[in-house]
């Protein structure tokens, strides 16, 4: 059958090649499950149909035999009785019945053949199913994976690497300039404060010393 083939161009088949040809391995996967399952439904009631004309084969060859022996019972029962005669109109109709026979043998032997052929293609097919249905999943998984590599891949051709550092590098310098200022202003800052820090030194030593003149005053030291 044809989804035979095409499963197992599926199964063969290399993902990025299919994602490179357009095409869906997701959606493919899932499509030959369905028309798999489909060509089981349908083999499956093929094989019913055959099953159920196997069984009235069988049958209508049950029937002609019991009646072939039935008449047969009667040739015996008529040359019993010495009667020659309708014994052989018996064994007559048990000759055109052994044609019917025969006949009917070779259909329900025809039939039974078709029926074991059906089996076997119902039973490939359905192992074949359940192998695609096992493996689906990781068919699928296997796609996506290569779809978000491949999407991957591109993102990274299209920077412009070069120009990308270039930039970092700009800002790394930028970063560091801000930095020195931020330092260099930090220093300043300190130096003011130690040198108001000076100042107010002074101006306490001098307010303790114009203190210390005035008690010396009153004293008369």
């Amino acid at each position: 059958m044809a989804i035979f083939e095409r499963i197992a161009d599926i199964l063969q088949a290399n993902i990025n090649d299919l994602i490179d040809k357009a095409e869906d391995p997701v959606k493919m996967v899932k499509q030959l499950i369905l028309e798999m399952e489909g060509d089981v439904d349908e083999a499956t009631q093929a094989l019913g149909q055959a099953m159920g004309s196997q069984k009235l084969a069988a049958k209508e060859l049950a029937d002609a035999k019991a009646k072939v022996a039935d008449w047969e019972d009667k040739a015996k029962l008529a040359l019993r009785n010495d009667n020659e005669g309708l014994a052989r109109k018996a064994l007559d109709a048990k000759v055109g019945l052994d044609e019917q026979v025969a006949a009917l043998q070779a259909s329900y032997d025809g039939i039974t053949e078709q029926v074991d052929k059906l089996k076997d293609q119902v039973q490939t097919l359905k192992m074949k199913l359940e192998e695609a249905r096992s493996r689906q999943n990781v068919l699928i998984a296997r796609a996506k994976m290569a779809e978000a590599s491949q999407g991957v891949a591109e993102s990274i051709s299209s920077v412009d690497t070069d120009s990308a550092f270039a930039k970092l590098d700009k800002l790394e310098r930028k970063i560091v300039e801000q930095e020195s200022v931020a330092e260099a202003m930090t220093e300043i800052d300190g130096m003011d404060l130690a040198t108001e820090q000076t100042f107010d030194e002074m101006a306490h030593n001098a307010a303790v010393d114009d203190e210390l003149a005035r008690l010396k005053g009153e004293l008369g030291l």
